[in-house]
């Protein structure tokens, strides 16, 4: 039986244009970009294609647009083998996190790429993307399963778990990186799956979706000369649950009385204050430093060595879930879809 892709658009680099008159990058026509790829024809996978009108750019991506696309493929998954989204590379490592929590029991892929130069440029890196994804999606074992069980992001002749992986150059092909956790494939004369390190579904169970996400949640990094007055506006904001503190190295901070005693006003009036390192590579271990056990005293949880895409996505995701704050803590600890280290 023939097998079927579905390439969904959502905008980004990869469908643009530069306009003659402004010189800047702007969105076209879907059937302009497929046409741009004749090769797409040479396929033994039919291919349908679904897009986002109108194509946004990747920085106007927002949880609506998630609970969107987790729609869209739950609404095909049924009648696809796989799926290819395209997507702006700035935000597409939240994305890729994000889905990976709203698909429960992935049991196909779902492959995030695109590109760093528009696809209709002579130099473009968009076409072996493209198509690689789309020869990715359709892959399967000698079982008829899927050799990519789960979200990931294809670019540059490499897979990444999509909840591991982080936007690292604006300027270079290989865009992105997954620095704490090894590839899933590379694409050379041939495509190396390593399948020893891809997530492991229920294969008797349906994939379940969820369209729910809470984002009263906030990022902010430590530098030295933080001012307090700040933390604290930042800590006692109204509606906000959840805290992404990025820190020094494997998860240290300043041991000024007044940042620790501002966490744990946090932790007491039920916020969830994650702590993840600056560092992309690496992970946290509070008890490593005493400024770090200090953390720990606090109330803050491990964020491990989570990428800060995964952690804010995954906050969102567990807070449109449950009402109880240590219950989220415990599983901002646990590794749900693959995107964290456990022991």
């Amino acid at each position: 039986m023939q097998t079927k892709v579905l390439l969904i658009y959502t905008g980004g680099t990869i469908g643009m244009n530069r306009n003659p008159a402004t010189g800047a990058l702007e969105p076209f026509d879907f059937e302009h970009l497929l046409s741009s790829v004749p090769e797409l024809e040479q396929f033994d996978t039919m291919i349908d294609t679904y897009q986002f009108q109108p194509p946004i750019d990747s920085s106007d991506m927002s949880p609506l647009r998630w609970t969107d696309l987790s729609h869209c493929i739950a609404d095909h998954y049924d009648q696809y083998d796989g799926f290819v989204v395209l997507h702006g590379t700035d935000t597409m490592a939240y994305t890729a996190s994000a889905l990976s929590y709203m698909l429960e029991n992935l049991t196909k892929p779902v492959i995030f790429t695109g590109s760093q130069l528009p696809i209709g440029q002579l130099r473009t890196d968009g076409k072996e993307n493209l198509i690689t994804s789309i020869e990715m999606a359709a892959a399967k074992d000698e079982r008829g399963r899927a050799l990519v069980p789960e979200v990931g992001i294809y670019f540059n002749a490499r897979l990444l778990r999509g909840n591991r992986t982080t936007k690292q150059s604006a300027e270079e092909f290989n865009a992105f990186e997954s620095f704490n956790y090894p590839h899933l494939a590379e694409a050379g004369v041939n495509i190396s799956y390593h399948t020893s390190r891809m997530l492991k579904p229920d294969w008797d169970k349906p994939m379940t979706p969820h369209f729910r996400l809470d984002n009263n949640v906030i990022i902010f990094s430590l530098f030295p000369g933080i001012r307090e007055d700040l933390i604290r506006h930042i800590i006692h904001t109204p509606n906000l649950k959840a805290i992404v503190m990025r820190t020094f190295g494997s998860g240290n901070a300043p041991q000024s009385p007044w940042l620790l005693n501002a966490l744990k006003e946090g932790t007491r009036a039920g916020k969830v204050i994650v702590n993840i390192s600056q560092c992309v590579q690496g992970q946290v271990e509070m008890s490593r430093y005493g400024c770090g056990y200090h953390l720990q005293e606090a109330g803050v949880v491990s964020g491990g060595d989570s990428t800060v895409e995964a952690a804010v996505t995954k906050l969102m995701f567990l807070q449109s879930h449950y009402d109880d704050p240590d219950e989220i803590r415990r599983q901002m600890q646990l590794s749900i879809r693959g995107e964290i280290t456990t022991v």
